[in-house]
């Protein structure tokens, strides 16, 4: 369930109210969370470390607005499970020991973390899930919107087919873990745009996200399908599209299809800009993780308004229906915008991207 209808009005009333001071009033007891001043303690649960995002871009941008929201007063508890559930249900179960004010949660698996969701909340603390919606009583979601992720996805390699799409092109479809409910979000919005215009010749879920796993994935597809008959990759995200590139060179191909990703990690930026992937989908890191932080303590500081006005979308889990939420927007990273999209919000410089391996190409598109 996707309402998108985020009010610009009312959130600059909401932080008008912050300046003057008035955003302590809460709700009925029923609905209000907590209150506390200013020495907040964020407990932060990232899932995995493939992706550079999580310690590079999410717990900084958390850790620092939290810190600014609080005159430096509150902090945050950071513990990574290493695509672990095991070990991430114990940080948690850590985190609700240690009573922290509020968990901010990116679950590893969404499903099996719902009993120490539950725990916390049982112990007063609210749980706000983080990037992956998990089950279990939570008090709030913050994501990007999944199934636009998808379509941007989707439509982006029917582009990069042009007239070669049709029932004749065969796409290999390498989804993300079958325990991250997000994976079957892209899947969908990726297939909503596909279907009925390519022939999908392997379908794979990733276990774990991992790249080697997606590699190992995609030698099946070119061992079922032929290396030759395969027009386009859609890869859910960076990490894999990195393990099907090793795998379609390995098969000796030279001139890669087009292949899609998610994230925009500096070494698929750098793909990017070399021809190797054809897309990445850029998502704001810092509007996603500033407004995890804002909730956060919001939340926690009894500030409903605030907390309202930041929370206008609504989602549904298998467990919980109607969960307040924020779904940031996202777009698509070709070589025709990495200016406008990953510099301009000084997520990479040219510098980073446009090492002396990749200066040639960058001077092609205009890096310099």
């Amino acid at each position: 369930m996707r309402r998108i209808a985020l009010s610009v009005a009312l959130t600059t009333v909401t932080f008008s109210l912050a300046g003057c001071g008035m955003l302590n009033a809460t709700g009925d007891s029923a609905s209000a969370g907590p209150t506390k001043g200013d020495d907040v303690t964020v407990g932060l649960l990232l899932p995995e470390k493939a992706n550079a995002r999580y310690d590079k871009f999410d717990y900084p941008i958390i850790r620092n607005k939290v810190a600014d929201l609080t005159g430096k007063r509150g902090k945050v508890e950071y513990a990574n499970a290493d695509a672990d559930a095991g070990r991430q249900a114990s940080q948690m179960r850590k985190m609700i020991d240690d009573k922290v004010d509020v968990i901010l949660l990116d679950a590893v698996d969404s499903h099996a973390i719902a009993g120490e969701v539950k725990k916390a909340q049982g112990a007063g603390i609210p749980v706000i899930a983080y990037d992956r919606l998990a089950e279990g009583p939570i008090a709030a979601y913050v994501s990007f919107d999944n199934e636009l992720v998808g379509e941007v996805q989707g439509r982006s390699l029917l582009e990069a087919l042009g007239s070669k799409a049709g029932s004749a092109a065969k796409v290999v479809m390498m989804n993300g873990s079958p325990t991250d409910p997000n994976a079957r979000q892209f899947k969908e919005g990726a297939l909503s745009e596909l279907n009925g215009k390519v022939t999908i010749a392997a379908s794979y879920d990733t276990e774990g996200w991992k790249p080697e796993n997606a590699q190992a994935n995609m030698a099946k597809a070119i061992s079922r399908i032929g290396v030759a008959n395969i027009a386009a990759v859609y890869s859910a995200n960076d990490g894999m599209a990195g393990g099907v590139i090793k795998a379609l060179k390995a098969a000796g191909v030279t001139s890669l299809p087009p292949i899609t990703g998610q994230d925009a990690d500096l070494d698929a930026v750098q793909r990017v800009v070399a021809g190797d992937q054809y897309m990445s989908v850029y998502k704001s890191y810092p509007d996603e993780a500033e407004a995890a932080a804002q909730m956060a303590v919001a939340k926690v500081q009894g500030k409903d308004i605030q907390f309202d006005a930041l929370t206008q979308d609504r989602v549904n889990s298998p467990t919980t229906k109607n969960i307040p939420s924020k779904l940031v927007q996202v777009s698509a990273l070709t070589r025709k915008n990495i200016n406008d999209t990953v510099i301009a919000d000084g997520i990479y410089s040219v510098g980073d991207i446009c090492t002396a391996k990749y200066k040639a190409e960058c001077a092609a598109i205009g890096l310099k």
